[in-house]
């Protein structure tokens, strides 16, 4: 099987049986404020147009990106997809002028024409805004798994097919947090810190359960090549800077003594033969040219923020600018979704200030489900955004402010209190399908009463958050444990989750005679910032 790096979870896979393009993303996303790093500009789409098969693994824009699919892959490709709950994403490609789909089972082995697939779907409506996914391929040599930035609860059942040849898996920080609050620079800094650790921890977790005989780091880290942004990205490996690069993950892996992980750059071809069990890798650029990419990274970034100066202008002047009434359209859009909100308003139970200074500074509040402008009152969590990018989102009628606006990190957050699950969770839910199906599911959520033993403690297996199995994904230290599945933490002593207050884990020192009269039970609710 020949595989092809097409830049972050881009995949081009040519197969016994048929090629399949994995998602392919060359345009910026998320306002413009994420770029495919190291650069993909280098590679000719005519040489990806016409696949067998597409498959986007979810429609977040760093994997789904309909500009490309539009104007370059042809409509007569037969896209494999997944099991979700909602029908939204295909309605979205079919909106890019697909019309041939194959359906597959969550979990199930799917043969097309001699190619096995098997899409692990996942669909919480933390996973994304139709839910995230992986792709198992199996051509009768080589199997080959695409976790890109899922983070399936039985990574193993990617291996129903047989051994995996090669994995393909995120390890870097995709995500807003903790950079965008407004916390002191030495607490920001010491939650940069551990979040890097954990989610390369989360990640060598992941690759020991595959066990593949080949590890490829990718889906991550995007770039920030606008001047406001352009201080995310990790120039010199800092410790606390969470969009760390595949160096980093490869150093990791080999000093805890694994050397079968290899770096990719966008074109690099990989000829893997898991019979033979051999694989051969080609890298488009000279071995010199590859190592300055990682060692000059700011020079880099430099030279690349240039070519993309008039792209990123371009988009800051057609942003709407008092075009829209601020206040007004968002009462119109979020009171009806309000009303029917019952689980989300529950667990906020909170006002919250949409600051769109100079312009209207907006409270949405989740206890008396209203909209209205700000008069100065307490509100417990607080969005600083640019009032051009809120129009933009209005007037494009965005279903998921998340997917769009909290992504691009052009923002500013302040909150009185731990993360709350269900905020982000409503604004990804900014329809009344997406919000009934959210609503449901969490109603849907049973009690988990199924215990292990962790640090001296009896826990309940299942975290509380999107049901990790904490045997495997657990780590205690001082009487905390910490899920590094997405890196909550909770306080055994009292149950109490450091995390997010709406959070409670089941819990009791192994010592006790009986139940611990602080155990606190888990309540029946439901990725972190």
């Amino acid at each position: 099987m020949k595989i092809t790096f097409l830049g972050h979870a881009g995949l081009y896979l040519e197969t016994r049986h048929g090629s399949v393009l994995c998602d392919p993303w060359f345009n910026p996303a998320y306002l413009c404020s994420w770029f495919p790093f190291p650069a993909n500009d280098h590679i000719d789409p005519a040489r990806i147009a016409n696949p067998d098969f597409l498959y986007v693994s979810h429609q977040h824009h760093d994997h789904y990106d309909p500009q490309f699919l539009v104007k370059h892959v042809s409509k007569k490709t037969r896209v494999l997809m997944p099991d979700y709950p909602l029908k939204r994403f295909r309605s979205a490609l079919e909106d890019c002028g697909f019309r041939h789909f194959i359906d597959t089972r969550n979990n199930e082995p799917t043969e097309i024409d001699g190619l096995r697939v098997m899409i692990m779907a996942l669909g919480s409506p933390a996973d994304g805004p139709s839910g995230d996914s992986g792709l198992v391929v199996d051509d009768g040599r080589t199997i080959v798994f695409d976790q890109n930035d899922s983070h399936p609860m039985n990574v193993t059942d990617a291996k129903r097919l047989g051994h995996i040849n090669g994995h393909f898996l995120q390890f870097s920080g995709a995500i807003w947090y903790p950079f965008v609050y407004n916390f002191p620079p030495d607490v920001k800094q010491a939650l940069a810190k551990k979040k890097r650790i954990d989610q390369q921890e989360r990640a060598y977790r992941f690759l020991e359960d595959v066990g593949a005989d080949h590890v490829f780091p990718c889906a991550g880290p995007p770039c920030f090549l606008d001047e406001d942004l352009f201080g995310l990205n990790d120039f010199e490996n800092d410790p606390a800077n969470t969009f760390c690069d595949q160096t980093v993950f490869l150093e990791t892996m080999r000093q805890k003594g694994r050397h079968n992980g290899h770096l990719m750059v966008p074109g690099t071809a990989i000829e893997l033969d898991g019979a033979a069990n051999t694989c051969a890798i080609t890298h488009p650029f000279p071995q010199d040219e590859i190592e300055k990419i990682f060692s000059d990274k700011r020079g880099y970034l430099e030279r690349y923020q240039v070519r993309q100066h008039s792209l990123i202008e371009a988009f800051h002047n057609a942003l709407p600018k008092d075009e829209v009434d601020i206040l007004s359209s968002i009462k119109e859009r979020f009171e009806p979704l309000l009303a029917s909100a019952d689980t989300m308003c529950r667990n906020i139970k909170a006002r919250v200030l949409i600051d769109c200074a100079p312009k209207d500074q907006v409270v949405v509040d989740f206890v008396r489900r209203t909209v209205y402008p700000w008069n100065g009152e307490r509100c417990k969590y607080k969005f600083v955004v640019e009032p051009a990018l809120i129009e933009d989102l209005l007037v494009r009628r965005c279903e998921d402010w998340v997917n769009e606006l909290f992504l691009s990190c052009r923002f500013r957050a302040e909150r009185d209190g731990p993360y709350n699950e269900y905020l982000y969770s409503f604004f990804k839910c900014l329809t009344p399908e997406r919000m009934q199906y959210a609503e449901s599911y969490f109603a849907a959520q049973l009690q988990d009463d199924e215990m292990c033993e962790l640090g001296g403690y009896r826990v309940q297996r299942r975290c509380p958050h999107q049901a990790a199995d904490l045997q495997r994904f657990g780590r205690v230290e001082n009487g905390v444990l910490t899920c590094l599945m997405h890196g909550w933490r909770f306080d055994l002593a009292t149950g109490r989750c450091l995390t997010a207050e709406t959070h409670k884990i089941k819990a009791e020192k192994i010592d006790a005679p009986g139940p611990a009269a602080d155990t606190v039970s888990r309540e029946p609710e439901v990725k972190a910032g």
